[in-house]
C-alpha cells in the first residue's frame, strides 16, 4: 500500500467502514449471501415466502449473480485497483454513494411489486455501471492500460443482467443471461486467480515451506485463457445448439484438462500447512470440474449435468474463492497476521461441504431434498460466520 493511499484512508474521518472498498461491500456481500440462500432454503422445504413478488428462480439466480458476485467484485477492485495504478483510493462519500446504490437494487429487488419491472431495471443497473466508471476511470487515468481486460468483465456483467431481464419479461426464464453472468465471473476468476493464487502461494513458501515454487506465467497460461474464454462463451451458446454438441464438449473437456494442469502448475501441494493459501487453490479446482461436468452436459445434454455445472461454478468456484479472497485481503488490509485461525478454517469447510452437498443434489435426485437442506444451511452458515467473525474486522479502524 502506497503512502498516499495511506494517507487517503487516514484522512477520512468518518467510520471505518467507509475508510476503504474492500469494508462495506465485504460485509454487506457477506450478510447477505447468507440470508439469501437462508430465506431461500427455507422457501424450498415450504417454511417462508420470498421476500420478492420476482419469480423464485429468477430471485434466486439475480441476487446471488448481480447482488452478491457484483458487491464482492467491488470490495476486491476498490482495494486493488489504486495499488495496480498507484492511484488514491475511493473512499469516504464516494464509497457511501456506491455503497448506497448497490443498496438500493437491493431494495428494488425486495419491492418489485411496486417498482415494476423498467423501474427494477433501471435501479438495479445503476450500481454495476457506476462501478464500471469508478474503474475505468482509474485504470484510464493511471495509464494501466493491462487492467482493461478486469473493466470489461465488469462490463460484460452488465451485459449480462441486462440480457437476464430482457429474458425474464419476455419468456420468464432468464437462461442465457443466468449462463453469461456464470461465464463472466468465471472468466474473471481465472485471469485474477492467475495472479494472486501462484504470488500469494510463493510468499509463504518463501517464508514458511523453502523448496518448490510455482511455475511463472507463461505461454501454457496464455492459451489455457485463450481457452476458457472461448469454451465459456460456447457453454453461454449452448441452449441456442439445442442443449448438446459433441464438439463444445470436446472443446470443454480440453479446457478441464488444461486448467488442471495449470492449478498443479502451482504447488498446491506445498500450502497444506496454511488454510489461507490452500482454500485459494482448493476454490480454484472448481472451476475446471465445472468445464468437466459442462463437457458432459454438452456430450449428453442432460438437465441434471447442467444444473451440476452452474452449482459447480457458482458455489464452488465462486462462492468459496470470493470468500477466500474476502478473508486474505480482510486480515491483510485490517493489520492482522496472515494466517487462518480455527474461525475462519470452519467458514471454509462449511462452504465447501455446501459445493459438494448440491452438486450431489443434482447427481443424486432421489437424495435431493436432503442434500439440498444441507448445501443452504452450511451455505448460510459459511456467509454469516464470516460476517461474524470478520465484521468486527471491517467495521474497525486498522489494527496498529
Amino acid at each position: 500500500m502506497t503512502k498516499t493511499t495511506m494517507a487517503r484512508a487516514r484522512a477520512w474521518t468518518g467510520p471505518a467502514l467507509f475508510s476503504y472498498g474492500f469494508r462495506p461491500f465485504f460485509l454487506f456481500g457477506g450478510v447477505y449471501a447468507g440470508l439469501l440462500v437462508a430465506v431461500w432454503t427455507l422457501f424450498q422445504f415450504g417454511l417462508a415466502p420470498l421476500p420478492s413478488a420476482l419469480p423464485p428462480l429468477a430471485w434466486h439466480a439475480h441476487e446471488l449473480l448481480f447482488g452478491y458476485a457484483p458487491a464482492v467484485v467491488a470490495g476486491f477492485l476498490l482495494t486493488a485497483v489504486p495499488n495496480w495504478t498507484g492511484r488514491l483510493p475511493v473512499v469516504g462519500m464516494p464509497l457511501v454513494w456506491l455503497s448506497a446504490l448497490w443498496l438500493v437494487g437491493r431494495f428494488a429487488v425486495a419491492f418489485f411489486g411496486f417498482v415494476g419491472p423498467f423501474a427494477l431495471y433501471a435501479l438495479t443497473i445503476a450500481f454495476p455501471l457506476a462501478l464500471a466508471i469508478v474503474i475505468g476511470r482509474e485504470i484510464v487515468a493511471g495509464g494501466n492500460w493491462r487492467n482493461l481486460k478486469v473493466l470489461a468483465a465488469i462490463v460484460m456483467l452488465a451485459v449480462a443482467q441486462t440480457l437476464f431481464h430482457v429474458e425474464l419479461w419476455r419468456t420468464g426464464h432468464p437462461e442465457m443471461g443466468e449462463r453469461l453472468a456464470i461465464a463472466t465471473l468465471v472468466l474473471l476468476i481465472a485471469i485474477i486467480g492467475g495472479r494472486i493464487i501462484p504470488s500469494f502461494t510463493i510468499n509463504w513458501i518463501k517464508r514458511a515451506n523453502p523448496g518448490r515454487m510455482p511455475v511463472p506465467f507463461s505461454t501454457f497460461d496464455k492459451v489455457a485463457m485463450v481457452a476458457a474464454g472461448v469454451a465459456l462463451l460456447a457453454w453461454t451458446a449452448l441452449p441456442l445448439l439445442g442443449g448438446r454438441s459433441s464438439v463444445v464438449g470436446a472443446f470443454l473437456g480440453a479446457t478441464a484438462l488444461m486448467h488442471f494442469v495449470r492449478l498443479a502448475r502451482w504447488a498446491p501441494d506445498r500450502t497444506l500447512r496454511e488454510p489461507l493459501v490452500t482454500v485459494l487453490h482448493v476454490a480454484y479446482a472448481f472451476v475446471p470440474l465445472g468445464f468437466v461436468l459442462a463437457a458432459l452436459e454438452a456430450w449428453r445434454g442432460d438437465a441434471a449435468l447442467e444444473t451440476a455445472t452452474i452449482h459447480t461454478w457458482a458455489v464452488g468456484a465462486i462462492g468459496l474463492m470470493t470468500v477466500a479472497v474476502m478473508t486474505r485481503a480482510t486480515r491483510g488490509h485490517t493489520g492482522h497476521a496472515l494466517t487462518a485461525p480455527p474461525s475462519t478454517v470452519a467458514v471454509y469447510g462449511a462452504l465447501f461441504v455446501a459445493a459438494l452437498a448440491r452438486i450431489c443434489a443434482a447427481l443424486l435426485p432421489a437424495h435431493a431434498s436432503l442434500l439440498i437442506g444441507v448445501a443452504g444451511a452450511a451455505w448460510a452458515l459459511a456467509f454469516l460466520g464470516f460476517a461474524l467473525v470478520y465484521g468486527p474486522l471491517l467495521a474497525s479502524p486498522r489494527k496498529s
